[in-house]
């Protein structure tokens, strides 16, 4: 290795580990931002919450690295040339693909390391998540009574407290509904309890102090029934609170969704879909064969009846006595056709759908490891040109052309989701666009290009001012008087 190629590596090893890791910090803030009504109150343990943010960071990594690689080329070779090491290292004769080519290597082993993320670890990483989103969004709040509120979590029950003391556990003015779906609810009233949660978290335990039960006996077909009020100086009332714990879901549940699937799993996939894809033909022409049998007979009508002795109505085929029994047959047979159309509309429309998805999950394990690539290549030649080192304009620059490839890998994906261009073209998309435009930036690189330079503008416009205020000159002139 070329003391160069140290050189370069070592001003490039540092901002991309900084970036990459300040990358999917944002990128896991921005997901908790999504979810946080999903989160708050429900009561999670800090293992829950690691776990979900292990999942969640893995989830993000694919788009962490891109960005990572773009910013930290722009970077590093915008500090080169602010330091005029760039001039230096072009006066000794070493062309600019020479000094790109260590971090090209290690782009390339990124876009590799990328795949093999993409592949086998970002499917594990979506099933765990998907499982554990599922649990906390479908677990309800923790159990937190409120002041002149029903509490209705725990199914069954609706909880009404007057006034909670400071300790939080002795309670005044208690009112308790225990739903009775065959008559009317029972109602517990109490003007002091005592509220406690056991240790496992599974009950909770209200020691009731002078009160009422209210119990109706009976059923809703008897008219005769039997009204209970019990008095008390101390009851004790058991709540189970086992709905309101983390369920942990069988991963089986995710497995086959299409997120969850490595690149072989997601090729056998697509070839069944295809082919249950082109037996549908075959499958309709089965279904409504019986239904139009008459279609095969147009021809033995023609040569019966004659072209020009054609009957202009049914009403000349058809008797009137079998005429009304023969139209509702007809309306019958259509009736199925339709039905059966329907039906088979839906199913090859979902199929149709299912097919896009699983092409769309097998192009992105690559276009987004080939995204570190091709990000490079327009980074790199990018910092050479605006010389600017630092975090601000190696950051506006990679932010505008991060949102430009985000937003174009978005819009293919829309496209094929909504089947206006094959997977192959919109998922594609971004790279189709961006590779012309980094070929366009090693070419200006290459030359010294002052393309984003406010003094070669500033100069070009004095050059052509003169020209501008002939014109204007000229224009004024020329109007009459």
């Amino acid at each position: 290795m070329k003391k160069l190629d140290k050189l370069i590596l070592k001003a490039f090893i540092g901002p991309f580990i900084a970036t990459f890791f300040i990358t999917l910090f944002v990128l896991v803030l921005q997901f908790f931002w999504l979810y946080i009504d999903d989160f708050v109150g429900k009561g999670l343990d800090l293992g829950t919450i690691g776990q979900a943010i292990v999942y969640v960071g893995a989830t993000v990594v694919p788009l962490a690295l891109p960005l990572a690689v773009l910013l930290s080329s722009i970077m590093t070779f915008g500090n080169l040339g602010e330091t005029f090491e760039l001039v230096a290292i072009k006066s000794a004769g070493i062309p600019l693909l020479r000094f790109m080519r260590p971090i090209l290597v290690v782009a390339i082993l990124l876009s590799g390391v990328a795949f093999l993320f993409n592949n086998y670890i970002l499917p594990v990483s979506n099933l765990k998540l998907g499982r554990l989103k599922y649990d906390i969004i479908n677990k309800k709040p923790a159990f937190d009574l409120r002041e002149g509120s029903f509490y209705t979590n725990i199914p069954g029950y609706a909880i009404k407290v007057g006034k909670k003391e400071d300790d939080d556990s002795t309670l005044r003015e208690i009112i308790i509904f225990e739903k009775d779906y065959n008559l009317q609810d029972n109602i517990i009233i109490a003007n002091k309890g005592v509220m406690k949660v056991s240790d496992d978290k599974r009950f909770l335990e209200f020691k009731l102090i002078d009160g009422w039960r209210y119990t109706e006996r009976g059923s809703r077909m008897n008219m005769n029934t039997e009204f209970i009020r019990l008095g008390f100086k101390e009851f004790k009332k058991v709540f189970d609170l086992s709905s309101l714990q983390l369920g942990k879901t069988e991963d089986s549940l995710f497995k086959d969704n299409y997120q969850m699937l490595s690149v072989r799993q997601l090729t056998v996939t697509i070839d069944s879909l295809e082919r249950i894809h082109d037996n549908f033909r075959k499958k309709l022409t089965t279904e409504l064969g019986p239904y139009v049998a008459f279609t095969r007979q147009i021809d033995s009508l023609d040569i019966a009846v004659g072209k020009t002795a054609r009957p202009d109505s049914m009403n000349d085929i058809i008797p009137d006595s079998v005429f009304s029994q023969t139209n509702e047959r007809v309306l019958s047979q259509l009736s199925i056709i339709k039905s059966t159309l329907e039906i088979n509309k839906s199913e090859f429309e979902a199929r149709s759908k299912s097919l896009r998805f699983h092409k769309i999950a097998w192009h992105e394990k690559f276009t987004m490891s080939v995204a570190c690539l091709v990000l490079f290549f327009i980074g790199a030649p990018l910092g050479s040109i605006i010389r600017k080192g630092g975090l601000g304009t190696p950051l506006v620059f990679a932010v505008i052309f991060f949102v430009v490839f985000f937003l174009l890998n978005n819009f293919g994906k829309k496209f094929v989701k909504e089947d206006v261009m094959p997977a192959g073209w919109g998922m594609w998309l971004a790279t189709y666009i961006l590779v012309p435009i980094g070929v366009f930036l090693i070419y200006k690189a290459m030359h010294d290009s002052q393309l984003f330079n406010k003094e070669f503008y500033y100069r070009a416009f004095r050059r052509i001012r003169p020209m501008l205020e002939r014109l204007r000159k000229n224009r004024g002139e020329a109007q009459p008087q």
